[in-house]
């Protein structure tokens, strides 16, 4: 920068020769000077300001624009985001074929504690022992007076428990937020829903995981983000399912049974609407699984899905229809039914020892319920039309329905398949399975002929499958197992207004060690209706079940789980939507009435 000498020196002598005071000249040249600095700070002050004045009004832009688009924007809940923790604790709903709420989440509290902030341990430990009577004293007092730096008191904790450790005034004792599950019908159809646990943990999240049921196979879905919480909707209806628990609850007392299990199954979409399974648990409370003992014991255990039984004269109509689809013989045709059948050391003989021969047609063998006609049907049908049949009904591998217990429980298979196999198995006997395959069998049978497997998810239309029996054999059948309810072993299976068709089945059941019970049974009635146009298939199973109103005691299907079926069928079936059809009188019956 160019500076002005404040005194120059040609201006000092030219006035000192003028006689003019030099001073002057320093005093003007200052004022000169004081005046260009002022101007520099002047512009250097503006400047500024208009630097300031833009980057208020582009803040203020910012921040109207934000506030424009919230207003604009749908509201929400905020969420708490917490970049030191990748859990993400949400979980979708679950709910039932018409939106009711089977599984959501809840708002509570764990409780953890940090021993180095606490101020009167043992105090703390005797208090917090009154709250939860389940903990040990002596554990906690051990654990808050030594070297220990952290450790969880409980995973989830009421408000109310919240409260009263609260009032202790503890320093050490510490909540941390936490999202659990919760099953507002309690014990409704606990075995589907499964149940769920903690994975990762950290004091400000927790991850829920499901440990059972859909709610394990469905993990991965309920917990993804990218689902924006879309609830998983089930097949299965609410109000029938507690209708179906009801009745079950109640027939197995009234049989002295030990367990019970029923399905209830859409014909043609394969949609599961109940499934019930006999003892049952609360999954808010879902209990350890048993160590020791029959796993069938387990109220853990799903009967309906993992017990697989054999199922006894229930497949005796899968027999026939395979046989009328073959071409073999058809609902009149007479068969050998004279008892007992000799097949090397083994006699084939009737329930009673009873003798239903010479011959019986199909039809009356099926009503009849007869273990000898069904056999010889079977010799003639062969070991691998036999084999190839059962197999196409999905006999031979688990059940695919979507249930983390399914895929481990396969049907039991002879290792070897001989012709006396061939024969037991055609009436039930020598292969166990599940009731849900006896119900996606009679299904695929009896709606028409078509191949149905069974689902947990909800369905709108039909499914449609592979063809296994012809129109005429599925109509041949049904018109069969009317008439075992009308005619047969099954008549306390009628049900005024539906028109129910079934067939009854009881097994010896088999010991440990091998052989079988001879006062213990299984006894299944697996029944459709309505028989004229099936709409859906009911299986009832009961484990050694016994009846007692008469003088001797009676176990056999027809007695036990046929009555309890029928009380299902009454129930459900006006929820289902089914219209009772009228019979119309015998002409000797009609009443001529006049009025006035």
């Amino acid at each position: 920068m160019k500076r002005t000498p404040l005194r120059p020196l040609a201006r000092i002598l030219a006035a000192r020769q003028q006689g003019e005071n030099p001073d002057v000249i320093e005093k003007e040249n200052l004022r000169l000077r004081h005046e260009e600095m002022r101007d520099k700070s002047r512009l250097r002050a503006e400047s500024r300001l208009w630097v300031l004045s833009l980057f208020f009004f582009a803040a203020f832009a910012m921040v109207g624009g934000r506030m424009a688009v919230m207003a604009a924007s749908e509201p929400a809940e905020p969420r708490r985001l917490a970049s030191t923790s990748r859990i993400v604790a949400e979980r979708a709903d679950i709910v039932d074929r018409n939106g009711r709420l089977l599984a959501t989440n809840l708002q509570t509290h764990s409780l953890y504690a940090q021993p180095p902030e606490m101020v009167e341990p043992e105090r703390a430990a005797r208090e917090l022992v009154r709250i939860f009577p389940d903990l040990d004293e002596k554990r906690l007092i051990k654990d808050f007076t030594g070297e220990r730096k952290f450790l969880w008191i409980k995973r989830k904790i009421s408000p109310e428990q919240q409260q009263l450790v609260h009032d202790l005034g503890e320093p050490g004792l510490l909540f941390g937020p936490r999202e659990m599950r919760l099953y507002p019908n309690g014990r409704l159809a606990a075995h589907i829903l499964g149940g769920y646990g903690f994975g990762r943990e950290g004091v400000h999240a927790a991850e829920v995981i499901g440990t059972a049921g859909v709610e394990k196979a469905f993990d991965a879905f309920l917990r993804d983000p990218a689902q924006e919480g879309r609830p998983l909707q089930l097949s299965i209806d609410l109000t029938i399912q507690a209708a179906v628990e009801r009745v079950l609850y109640g027939g197995m007392r009234l049989m002295n049974a030990k367990g019970a299990t029923a399905v209830l199954m859409d014909v043609h979409t394969g949609e599961i609407i109940s499934m019930a399974s006999l003892p049952d648990f609360d999954p808010n409370d879902r209990p350890l699984p048993l160590i020791e003992g029959d796993k069938a014991d387990d109220p853990l255990f799903n009967r309906a899905v993992q017990g697989v039984y054999e199922l006894g004269s229930t497949f005796k109509i899968l027999t026939m229809a395979q046989a009328m689809n073959i071409g073999l013989v058809n609902p009149h045709t007479e068969v050998d039914a004279n008892a007992p059948l000799v097949w090397g050391k083994f006699k084939i003989r009737e329930w009673g020892r009873k003798n239903y021969g010479p011959r019986l047609s199909v039809t009356k063998a099926i009503v009849k319920s007869s273990n000898v006609a069904t056999a010889n049907v079977a010799r003639m049908i062969g070991i691998k039309r036999q084999k190839a049949f059962f197999k196409q009904l999905g006999f031979f591998d688990p059940t695919p329905v979507e249930l983390v217990e399914a895929p481990g429980a396969k049907p039991l298979i002879p290792k070897v398949w001989s012709e006396i196999v061939t024969i037991t198995t055609s009436y039930g006997h020598g292969m166990s399975a599940s009731p849900l395959h006896l119900a996606s069998a009679y299904a695929s049978v009896l709606n028409g002929g078509t191949r149905i497997k069974p689902t947990l998810l909800r369905r709108t239309t039909p499914q449609n499958g592979e063809r296994v029996v012809s129109v005429d054999v599925s109509r041949y059948s049904r018109e069969m197992l009317r008439k075992v309810v009308t005619e047969g072993t099954a008549s306390f299976g009628e049900v005024p207004g539906y028109e129910v068709g079934g067939k009854t089945g009881t097994a010896d059941k088999p010991r440990p060690r091998g052989g079988y019970y001879d006062d213990k049974v299984i006894a299944t009635f697996a029944s459709i209706f309505p028989a004229n146009d099936p709409k859906y298939v009911l299986v009832v199973t009961l484990d050694e079940p016994v009846e007692t109103s008469g003088p001797k005691p009676r176990r056999t299907a027809g007695w036990t789980a046929v009555p309890v079926a029928a009380e299902i069928i009454r129930r459900t079936a006006p929820l289902l939507g089914l219209r009772p059809s009228v019979e119309p009188l015998a002409l000797d019956q009609v009443t001529m009435t006049r009025s006035r």
